[in-house]
């Protein structure tokens, strides 16, 4: 099933910034994973290690807030325009393709639609100024 959902970025403070809105909103957070998770990364400091790859925190009438911690060793840069993306999961891999080349169309920063470790994924700065991701799982 296709379904909407708002990514964040942090410096290092996604865990907390989740389990504060978990509180928050009366949730529990949901499919931590930590880079050291992670196959096929370069090497990383413990700290960097530690901290999140991906999480997500169920919300409202079924939207999904999800979030990173943008690395700088990894050649992460958080500023503004970067720290929200409108995540997009989709049926099949046809539709990541098609979404993909639209919203990329005149973009920047394009990662291309590539299989990754947790599915099929891509993600762009349409047009617009706003940035994408889109994922299909198998």
């Amino acid at each position: 099933m296709s379904r909407v959902n708002t990514y964040l970025n942090f410096p290092g403070r996604a865990e907390e910034a989740f389990n504060f809105y978990a509180t928050l909103f009366g949730s529990t957070v949901e499919g931590l994973t930590r880079f050291a998770d992670a196959p096929d990364l370069p090497p990383l400091s413990d700290e960097e290690r530690q901290m999140v790859l991906h999480v997500e925190l169920p919300i409202f009438g079924g939207h999904v807030l999800m979030a990173t911690d943008m690395l700088a060793s990894m050649g992460h840069e958080l500023r503004v325009g970067n720290n929200t993306t409108i995540s997009l999961e989709v049926d099949s891999q046809t539709e990541a393709d098609r979404l993909y080349d639209a919203l990329s169309e005149g973009g920047a920063e394009g990662s291309g639609m590539q299989q990754m470790f947790f599915g099929y994924w891509g993600s762009c700065l349409d047009r617009y100024g706003v940035r994408w991701m889109i994922n299909y799982r198998a």
